[in-house]
């Protein structure tokens, strides 16, 4: 499921035919190795955060299914029992419009359940069931597993033949162990029916079928699951309520897909582990294709792979993309042609030849020390009111990947917002700084983590003085005193600012006083405190959050063409169409098409001769001069003379050429056929790509 040879095969032979800058079998091998290797990495995380973020969901379904099957088998005389024995137990799973990722989680699901609970299990698909008898047919054979033949009469007779069949077919053990609380369902397992995605379902056939179904719910512990992409008001919206009256409904959430994106990027980018980056133009073109276009982790995934393909194939230095002891290894591999490539790297202009593992060394470090700072500043500035440098820590990390963070005006404005945060908001925030920084893997930081979290300083009383080491206490703050004596020349401004005989002058003069208070009264300890916190952290972004450019060799990481991925991913039809009609050589790669723009090649498919003739009329083409001049470009390229037609007549396969090749434009949508004149079309659409 996660590993599929024949990708791989694709992606070696992509490898091996372009890669330019391997200069041998070796070369190529270790570059689809390491490519294959990132690549297997990336997969492999997806599953498993998929499935870790899908737990919940499914063992509360799990447990749902099992409950629906007991309840069946153990009825009660009571008269609730007997209400809900008569209705057919459904969970409606509510999985957002990311139509893509359905797909693993209804794998997940239905392997879920024949491993746990029963065999007798059958998903289905709007597209393959258009009509009650295909729907029917479907369940039937992935019920039964024989092939089953309906009509449209015969649903009932079908039905109860597989009743009799699951009542009397053994049943295989499932392949987890179950405990003895779960082995009576071996003798009696649920029968599931899977409605992946409920919204394309025509209602007539789907209320046909839970009207054939709720007549066999005393015969078989029957339970339907709904994939639903928008609401659970869908149900109400098909179903009348003589139908939905047969259902006993329970509502099931997935977690929406931005925060599956937000555990995606945490896990894959926001770490040292994997190498592998994109710059901030890439990540912005395939966050941008997630929130506007279909919300599909799946497909922010291909991006991913895409990019990592397209990486390994344009970088010559990305075989040092890979763990630093493998790394190091390839660097002193490296031959005189590698050391010309690296030669023209941007990042090493200014740095001598031979110091490529010291350079490497360097790049881990700095990515050592980048993302817990990273997430240190998250932390202190995503609690900040309209979220100054960004709610989500993806904004962040784009920005710091653009530029210099500290120089930016957001910057400015949420540290003198963190340094007006109150004591109960900063120890909070401070403290998950102290747990990052204590699991991080540079050494520096994590004994700035570790210090902070051992060397706990004693709250001083409130009538001593406040001697302690700020440094001990920079990431683990401490009970400040709440009580703090005002100035007396506060307290003197406030009571003439309330005396009854004030004149207005006078409170004027008081305020003035009042303000000339403030800027000269003496800091409190927690404010100290605070101040000092705040430049720790400004001192520790400057020095740990300096954009990847600014780094020797970050080539080897970080991938930059985002108008490839832009190219690859955003499909832009309109352009493509035109493209194609105008300039046939870029997608047919016929030297015999490679002319000039403007000029007419008679060498072209029937459609581009049609296009570029359409290019040079008006608001309504006249079909038989359009004819005659196709005729003269058609004639040309058999070599005749075009001026030899007899009598201006068009022989029949020309003429059969020609109205093909309109029609093909009128169905991409360039032409209509118009009702002013009948030997005429309007045309569409108008200028270049």
């Amino acid at each position: 499921k996660i590993h599929d040879f024949h990708n791989l095969q694709i992606n070696q032979f992509y490898l091996s035919h372009k890669c330019v800058h391997c200069s041998s079998a070796s070369g190529h091998f270790v570059f689809f190795i390491i490519y294959a290797t990132r690549s297997l990495i990336i997969q492999i995380h997806q599953f498993i955060l998929q499935e870790d973020l899908n737990k919940k969901m499914l063992d509360g379904l799990l447990e749902f299914v099992k409950k629906s099957a007991a309840s069946f088998w153990c009825r009660d005389d009571d008269w609730m029992s007997r209400m809900r024995a008569s209705e057919i137990p459904t969970a409606a799973l509510v999985l957002g419009v990311n139509m893509p990722d359905h797909t693993i989680t209804f794998e997940s699901m239905t392997e879920l359940l024949h491993d746990s609970l029963t065999p007798f299990v059958a998903s289905v698909q709007a597209k393959e069931c258009t009509a009650m008898k295909q729907l029917m047919q479907k369940v039937l054979q992935r019920l039964m597993g024989t092939n089953v033949m309906v009509d449209e009469d015969e649903c009932h007779l079908c039905m109860s033949v597989c009743v009799c069949h699951l009542q009397k077919s053994p049943v295989k053990s499932p392949r987890k162990r179950l405990s003895s609380s779960q082995s009576e369902f071996l003798q009696s397992p649920p029968v599931v029916v899977i409605f992946r995605d409920l919204e394309a379902f025509s209602p007539q056939v789907l209320q046909d079928f839970i009207l054939v179904c709720s007549q066999y719910v005393h015969q078989l512990p029957l339970v339907f699951i709904f994939g639903i992409a928008t609401s659970p008001s869908t149900i109400q919206r098909m179903l009348p309520h003589s139908v939905s009256s047969l259902l006993c409904i329970e509502l099931f959430q997935s977690l929406s897909c931005t925060q599956h994106l937000a555990t995606i990027i945490d896990k894959l980018f926001l770490t040292s582990k994997f190498h592998f980056k994109f710059s901030a133009k890439v990540l912005q073109v395939l966050v941008g294709i997630f929130l506007y276009h279909d919300f599909s982790v799946c497909n922010f995934i291909k991006g991913l792979q895409l990019s990592l393909l397209e990486h390994f194939h344009s970088q010559p230095l990305s075989v040092l993309c890979c763990h630093k002891q493998e790394a190091l290894v390839h660097a002193q591999q490296l031959n005189d042609r590698d050391g010309c490539v690296m030669k023209s790297q941007t990042s090493l202009l200014h740095h001598p030849q031979g110091v490529c593992q010291k350079l490497l060394k360097s790049l881990h470090k700095y990515h050592k020390n980048f993302y817990p700072a990273l997430r240190c500043l998250h932390v202190l500035t995503s609690i900040l009111p309209k979220y100054p440098l960004g709610k989500q820590i993806r904004e962040l990390y784009v920005l710091c990947l653009e530029k210099k963070v500290w120089e930016t005006q957001e910057y400015d404005s949420a540290m003198q917002l963190i340094r007006m945060l109150a004591k109960d908001e900063l120890v909070t925030c401070l403290q998950k700084c102290v747990e990052i920084l204590t699991f991080c893997k540079s050494k520096k930081l994590k004994k700035v983590g570790e210090g902070s979290a051992e060397n706990r300083p004693v709250p001083p009383s409130e009538g001593n003085t406040l001697e302690v080491d700020h440094h001990a206490l920079l990431l683990h703050p401490f009970c400040v005193p709440a009580k703090y004596t005002l100035y007396a020349s506060t307290i003197k401004c406030i009571n003439h600012l309330h005396h009854p005989y004030s004149s207005f002058n006078y409170s004027f003069q008081t305020l003035l006083e009042m303000k000339e208070c403030r800027r000269t009264r003496r800091k409190t300890p927690y404010e100290i405190l605070r101040n000092a916190v705040v430049d720790y952290i400004d001192n520790l972004v400057k020095t740990h959050l300096y954009p990847p450019e600014s780094q020797p060799l970050y080539e080897v990481w970080y991938y930059s063409s985002s108008g490839t991925v832009r190219r690859h991913l955003n499909a832009t039809p309109r352009t493509s169409i035109q493209t194609a009609l105008s300039h046939p050589y870029c997608y047919l790669q016929n030297e015999a098409l490679k002319n000039d723009s403007g000029i007419i090649s008679s060498a072209a498919p029937d459609i581009c001769i049609i296009y570029k003739l359409h290019l040079e009329c008006g608001r309504l083409i006249n079909l038989y001069d359009w004819l005659e001049a196709y005729a003269t470009v058609a004639t040309a390229a058999e070599g005749k003379d075009p001026s030899a037609i007899e009598g201006g007549k068009v022989d029949e396969l020309k003429h059969a050429r020609f109205i093909r090749a309109v029609s093909e434009l009128e169905f991409l949508g360039f032409v209509k056929s118009t009702k002013q004149k009948t030997d005429h079309v309007a045309r569409l659409t108008w200028g270049g790509c």
